[in-house]
């Protein structure tokens, strides 16, 4: 099972639940509580979950005021509440709110406010230290609009970190944001959940100039996850027989790689971003 910055022990899903609550228990059991139905998606989970938190705490103390946008179960969000932020959960699901509740007594410290960024702006304007949308902006139509909006969200000083899916990896067929003339002809298919509602996968310059065109500065990006660590290219058979040492050490490998090949071959991305004082 992945290290973890918060304990809950499994407990099982209910027939009387609702479907979000079904399907966020489904993710838990992959991503927090050892399920080996999805050995490659859980090995980039955990990846994913340790450069957050590690950047996280690079950029701000305990105590700082964070908002998890669109948080879904609060696997971040109790993380960031048990290192002693003071955090803010968001989503448009507020039935969720409930489920994050059930996982853990850490809940009782988290602010819930549930709706859509855009609608909440007021009340979020300038108000974080740090905040995490984490695998949300390939599920918005004009990812433009979603970094300037995010940008107001955290204080004049403040940071944001994003992970979203690497646009330039090899296995990536979906289009750039860059080259489409007219986005709006995707926004009925906006916020779907899980990798359906993928519009856009950010490529690393995309990711650069929407940021600057946000009026925020790159204080780092990187790229992880090969094909072989996340279980791609028909390589997940072989989590069930190679040590997991060894399949580190071929992300090892990679990282080191010239970029135009690690951006080809890396399937995820954490990118940090800072609004100027």
């Amino acid at each position: 099972m992945p290290s973890y910055a918060f304990k809950t022990s499994r407990f099982e899903a209910q027939p009387d639940w609702p479907e979000s609550w079904r399907v966020s228990h489904h993710h838990d059991d992959v991503e927090i509580w050892g399920g080996k139905s999805n050995p490659g998606y859980t090995r980039m989970y955990d990846q994913r979950r340790k450069r957050v938190l590690d950047a996280l705490s690079s950029i701000a103390s305990p105590g700082a005021k964070l908002l998890d946008l669109a948080a879904a179960q609060g696997n971040y969000t109790l993380a960031a509440t048990a290192m002693g932020y003071r955090v803010t959960w968001n989503d448009l699901r507020a039935d969720l709110v409930d489920y994050v509740k059930l996982k853990s007594p850490l809940a009782a410290q988290v602010e819930f406010v549930p709706g859509n960024i855009f609608d909440l702006g007021d009340r979020f304007a300038s108000a974080f230290d740090v905040a995490l949308a984490l695998e949300v902006v390939e599920h918005v139509a004009h990812p433009d609009q979603f970094l300037a909006q995010l940008a107001t969200v955290v204080k004049p000083g403040g940071h944001l970190v994003i992970s979203t899916p690497n646009g330039g990896y090899f296995l990536n067929r979906l289009p750039r944001f860059s080259d489409c003339p007219d986005a709006s002809i995707y926004e009925d298919q906006q916020f779907k959940p899980d990798s359906d509602g993928h519009i856009f996968l950010l490529h690393q310059d995309e990711i650069v100039s929407l940021s600057k065109r946000a009026g925020l500065e790159l204080v780092r990006h990187e790229m992880f996850t090969n094909p072989l660590s996340a279980g791609h290219a028909k390589t997940a058979g072989l989590h069930r027989i190679l040590p997991g040492a060894a399949i580190d050490a071929v992300e090892r490998v990679t990282a080191l790689l010239p970029d135009a090949f690690t951006r080809k071959l890396s399937a995820a991305s954490v990118t940090v971003l800072r609004r100027p004082s």
